[in-house]
């Protein structure tokens, strides 16, 4: 066990169970996935448990191909698991559903459309009149500091800008369940960090539950209040660590949060089946 490790499951069994006495937002419960191919069947996702709370942000940390984007698919409703169920305020996921947004790491942005078209496109999904649609786009692109760029195209902004852009088009929707897939990967690491204080800062101001999956260790103790680690596939979580100061505005130079980052890396290494051979 990595030095430290003890330490730290103590510290997240002494803390309230995250989903005790209230009806989980998010519920992944003895998820399975398999998909059969040219080179047979393969199972990414072998009975996964996972309960996020109301207002909750867990970030998913994991090796390539472990079923970290398949367990988002299932929690969003656009792919129905193979084994097991999913559920959202305590109702099946049969579907997409209106008030979970899903931000992939090419931010699904449509080319063809302005700035403010493609921050509108949940709310014309919803059928809302179109001057609605506009004022609540406008109002959460000025959210994200894109009040400049209503008109403008996705080829015409930065990666930075595009990514808060696919932050607008979430908060536009009054969401209570925000997936996300890798949304920061392409970035480099100065913008990293300017887009990871947003996501914070949205978090936080919004209220809604979050799901990160990501590959950065860095960016999970930043961005979640829990840190689950998920095995090699077929992936399953094997190791929970409760983070809960990260709401604090000084987490990233906290000398805890450097721990916190050294602990998950020797986890990653450690557990047996986590890292690839």
């Amino acid at each position: 066990m990595p030095k430290g490790e003890s330490e730290a499951t103590a510290a997240s069994t002494s803390e309230k169970a995250p989903c005790a006495n209230v009806t989980p937002k998010l519920e992944l419960r003895h998820v399975s996935q398999r998909y059969t191919g040219a080179r047979g069947e393969t199972l990414a996702l072998d009975g996964m448990d996972l309960c996020v709370a109301p207002g909750e942000s867990v970030a998913i940390l994991g090796p390539s191909g472990c079923g970290k984007s398949t367990s988002l698919l299932a929690a969003c409703g656009l792919q129905r698991p193979t084994g097991g169920s999913v559920f959202v305020d305590g109702e099946p996921v049969e579907s997409p559903r209106l008030e979970t947004a899903l931000i992939l790491q090419d931010f699904g942005l449509m080319p063809w459309k302005t700035v403010e078209q493609n921050a509108a496109l949940g709310l014309q999904v919803r059928r809302l009149p179109k001057k609605e649609r506009m004022k609540r786009a406008h109002d959460a692109l000025r959210r994200v500091g894109l009040g400049d760029f209503f008109r403008s195209y996705p080829a015409e902004l930065s990666g930075g800008m595009r990514q808060r852009l696919a932050m607008a088009r979430a908060l536009a929707c009054d969401i209570d369940l925000l997936l996300m897939d890798e949304p920061l990967s392409a970035l480099d690491a100065l913008l990293r960090e300017e887009m990871q204080n947003m996501l914070k800062r949205c978090w936080i101001d919004q209220g809604y539950a979050q799901v990160l999956v990501t590959h950065s260790i860095e960016e999970a103790v930043f961005l979640g209040q829990r840190v689950v680690v998920m095995s090699a596939r077929p992936g399953r979580i094997v190791y929970e660590l409760a983070n809960g100061e990260m709401v604090d505005p000084s987490w990233r130079d906290d000398p805890l949060y450097f721990e916190r980052c050294r602990l998950l890396r020797d986890v990653l290494r450690s557990k047996e089946g986590v890292l690839d051979a």
